[in-house]
């Protein structure tokens, strides 16, 4: 069952309304789930699918998967604070967007939808082509025609229709919205089931952690899918007794694209209206986020804080990641931008854990690395944060 954030209004999943008559976005129904425990668990389920007593029920033989889940938690010895990063870009598509897309394509196979409208920076196109090839369900996707060919190739290459949008990532999602009128708009910004696919990488830190909660999660953050569905998990670890307090959620936003750290910052309930720049973290460059008042709260609510950074320190991230082994796309970079700067706040506690959320792949997006640094070096010593250490020692190591 779905019940609109805005009027409260409930309507029937099988009513395939993307959102509520009135203009606002669904929830499920709450109760509708038990809290997750450790004895609820599903060692014999493959990847994320382990969680699948708190996940939307999926019928037998409608379960779209091709193995996502389980992604490795790297931790970082020596390290100050006690640092880990969760590699979801070693996911089937190269993103963290295949825990949505697997449990909001299963949903849609099981109510029969036999085509779909998606609108996307990229990611979440290729991955609802993807999981729809796998389902056999039509996919057209609209991408805003400055997308990494990376992203469109995997689009193409799974069998759906690409649409390239001139302009914005909001006229995209227009072009989608107005396409929908004559299919299905399976929009996962605007999908319910889509962050309850995505909790599951804080489930998993959990049990990786020893079914313990890190004491702060940094997430890049556009639409803000992360922050939910860390938020949908760890309320559910501390409603079933699990955890004992939520970890702090830091978002974290490029100064060019940052209207949830305007509204952080002025401390108001909304995204603050912003003119957008180009940005190499093209991945969460969205304007007008669906669920930012939900995203703003869960963010509040944490104890977290929500950030931007310069293009310079998204750059500089890339490296310092790059020169530890971990090749992500500029989008995934801020989370490096992010933890030199709350490390040198002295936010962390001795000992606690922080973890680090890694997106996507940076073999998506070669095409915009290149192009940044064609005609020189790819470590140049101004471009490296002395917070990080020299390459090759632990980072932000005290």
């Amino acid at each position: 069952m779905f019940r609109c954030s805005s009027c409260g209004k409930t309507e029937d999943e099988r009513s395939l309304l993307w959102r509520c008559p009135c203009g606002g976005y669904f929830n499920l129904e709450p109760g509708e789930r038990t809290p997750l425990t450790r004895r609820a668990i599903l060692p014999g389920e493959p990847g994320m699918w382990r969680y699948a007593p708190s996940l939307p029920p999926v019928p037998s033989g409608k379960r779209v998967t091709l193995g996502e889940g389980w992604t490795p938690l790297s931790a970082e010895p020596g390290s100050f604070p006690e640092l880990y990063f969760k590699v979801d870009y070693a996911m089937p598509t190269g993103s963290y967007k295949d825990r949505g897309m697997a449990c909001l394509v299963s949903r849609l196979l099981s109510l029969g939808v036999k085509e779909v409208i998606e609108d996307s920076s990229g990611n979440a196109g290729a991955s609802m082509a993807a999981y729809c090839a796998r389902a056999g369900i039509r996919c057209r996707v609209f991408v805003p025609d400055y997308t990494s060919e990376g992203k469109c190739l995997q689009i193409l290459a799974s069998g759906a229709v690409l649409e390239r949008i001139s302009g914005t990532r909001e006229d995209t999602a227009r072009a989608a919205e107005a396409a929908g009128e004559g299919g299905f708009y399976a929009s996962h910004n605007w999908s319910p089931w889509f962050a309850h696919g995505v909790k599951t990488f804080a489930f998993e830190i959990w049990e990786q952690l020893g079914f313990r909660a890190p004491g702060a999660v940094l997430l890049p953050a556009g639409q803000g899918s992360l922050v939910l569905g860390c938020a949908l998990a760890f309320d559910e670890l501390l409603a079933s007794g699990e955890i004992s307090s939520l970890p702090r959620i830091y978002a974290l936003q490029p100064e060019r694209c940052d209207p949830l750290a305007r509204a952080f910052r002025q401390g108001v309930p909304l995204p603050v209206p912003v003119e957008k720049g180009e940005t190499a973290a093209e991945g969460i460059s969205a304007a007008d986020p669906v669920r930012g008042k939900a995203v703003l709260a869960a963010v509040r609510k944490s104890g977290g804080e929500i950030l931007s950074f310069s293009e310079a320190e998204i750059w500089k991230g890339f490296l310092s990641l790059a020169r530890r082994g971990y090749y992500v796309e500029p989008t995934s970079a801020i989370v490096a931008a992010g933890m030199e700067r709350l490390c040198a706040r002295g936010v962390f506690s001795s000992g606690e854990a922080v973890v680090g959320l890694l997106s996507g792949s940076g073999l998506k997006a070669g095409d915009k690395i290149l192009s940044h640094f064609s005609g020189g070096s790819f470590t140049p010593e101004e471009e490296l944060s002395p917070c990080m250490g020299e390459p090759g020692s632990p980072p932000w190591e005290g």
